[in-house]
């Protein structure tokens, strides 16, 4: 079903086309900006403008990678179940650890979810048992077994339904899944240089000419860095990451199922293909509190959009003959741009 979006008022068409058409396929070429321009009608001058505007506004959360899960390091959802006395006390904890990326509050008894990135699975195990060890909650770890649909970003048209198949080969198979536990195993200067982009580009003329500057390396170097790690699949994608929820899709609902292994992953593939699934992959299961295995996010402008949406879909897949459930998110304590690599981590990958 489409999408009701509200966008802000401030969003005009030209700013809708920077938002919407550069979430991918972001120019690599020294002078993005101007290049943009040159597409959307304007000046450089102008759509750099309006970028550090919507930055401002919280509408767009950084222009730069989205890299993918587990090729630098070690990633996972996580989740505990606090006390509702001591919610808010128990996610600042959560959120003030550099390696929380994204930190909700959903509805279940398992009431705040949290993504954990870091450099490798020994230091993602410390961070854990850092936060259980500060507030006294238990921690399930659901590191990802195998993606169908993973940060596509969202597309802003009213019922827009144009998808690029990140999560996925051209034949549809899931991409098998590089072991991070070990860490990245890049070279120095390629870390440092991941380390530097992990922020997003600085909203200047040569952005790629300043991220050269930090690390030592020249611009033409630094472009072609990240064109060789987009065609190897460490970048997903490279562009403007828009923050969902200023953009007027307010709710969210984290849909999973117990689904038998043997499946699994034919029902995700399927799952992966429906319009109204922004994200959808398969994960450990942490018996016997939290038996599903199967995950998709939905993303409305209102809790009847997604129910209805979710409604229909599991119909026609017939998924809820599998036990399952639906959390929605209540409040958003945190959410940054995933940072595997920070200076603590150069030195001692």
């Amino acid at each position: 079903m489409p999408r009701q979006l509200v966008l802000p008022e401030a969003v005009d068409a030209v700013a809708f086309r920077l938002l919407n058409e550069w979430q991918r396929d972001f120019p690599l070429v020294p002078r993005p900006f101007a290049r943009i321009a040159e597409v959307v009608g304007g000046s450089e001058g102008g759509v750099l403008a309006s970028y550090r505007q919507m930055a401002a506004q919280g509408l767009v959360s950084r222009v730069g990678a989205v890299f993918a899960p587990r090729r630098l390091g070690a990633s996972a959802l996580a989740a505990l179940a606090a006390p509702p006395e001591r919610l808010e006390e128990v996610a600042a904890r959560v959120s003030r650890d550099p390696s929380i990326n994204h930190n909700y509050q959903r509805e279940h008894r398992y009431n705040l979810w949290f993504v954990v990135t870091a450099a490798s699975r020994m230091h993602l195990d410390e961070v854990v048992a850092g936060i259980e060890r500060d507030t006294g909650c238990a921690v399930i770890v659901l590191p990802l077994e195998e993606e169908f649909h993973i940060d596509l970003g969202f597309d802003l048209k009213e019922g827009g339904q144009a998808r690029r198949a990140c999560g996925a080969t051209t034949t549809g198979e899931p991409i098998a899944l590089a072991n991070g536990d070990q860490g990245c195993t890049l070279p120095e200067l390629e870390r440092q240089l991941i380390a530097a982009l992990q922020g997003g580009l600085v909203l200047e003329s040569r952005p790629f000419a300043r991220l050269a500057a930090t690390v030592g390396l020249d611009e033409t170097a630094v472009i072609a860095c990240i064109e060789g790690w987009l065609g190897d699949g460490l970048i997903r994608r490279f562009g403007v990451v828009v923050r969902h929820h200023e953009l007027g899709l307010e709710a969210n609902a984290m849909c999973v199922w117990d689904v038998p292994d043997h499946e699994v992953s034919a029902l995700g593939r399927q799952l992966a293909r429906e319009a109204a699934v922004t994200l959808c992959y398969r994960r450990s299961r942490v018996q016997p509190d939290w038996p599903y295995n199967l995950y998709c996010m939905i993303h409305g402008s209102a809790r009847e959009e997604v129910l209805a949406a979710r409604e229909q879909l599991a119909v026609r897949l017939g998924l809820d003959r599998h036990p399952h459930a639906v959390l929605f998110s209540c409040k958003r304590f945190k959410q940054t741009g995933a940072r595997y690599l920070g200076a603590k981590d150069l030195v001692n990958v």
